[in-house]
């Protein structure tokens, strides 16, 4: 017997995950920046070291997963999968292998499969915060 999936929960806070691979950790810093006052009305979860940087520089309010390679990207695909992020801002060097690449893959598999937004590079990431930010 095949289970429904779960149905989110209304959120009055947008839900978002931010992930960033290694060489662009700094762009996902900018970004966050232009779209701070945005993101302070947001429930934000990033993976380890971005979401550091994220508190650090910006003074975000982050909850922190593991590091990408030791499952923070499992972990927010669990959450997503139960309808706990409404959107992802993943910016991904396609230029350097990532050790955990099925992990990535899952995680993007999983934002498909529950048609949650997915954004892997600055210019779409740019597109989902500024389309967020009109509801």
């Amino acid at each position: 017997m095949h289970n429904a999936p779960a149905t989110p929960t209304p959120s009055d806070r947008p839900r978002i995950a931010l992930i960033a691979h290694d060489r662009k950790k700094d762009t996902m810093v900018i970004l966050a920046k232009e779209f701070a006052p945005y993101l302070q009305r947001c429930t934000l979860m990033a993976t380890g070291t971005t979401g550091g940087r994220l508190v650090d520089e910006l003074g975000l309010e982050v909850e922190r997963m593991l590091s990408g390679p030791w499952g923070g990207d499992l972990q927010i695909g669990a959450r997503l999968a139960v309808g706990e992020v409404d959107a992802v801002i993943f910016l991904r060097d396609p230029m350097t292998p990532q050790p955990h690449e099925p992990d990535i893959n899952a995680l993007v598999r999983a934002c498909d499969v529950h048609d949650v937004p997915c954004a892997t590079n600055l210019s779409s990431a740019r597109l989902v915060l500024a389309q967020m930010l009109l509801k």
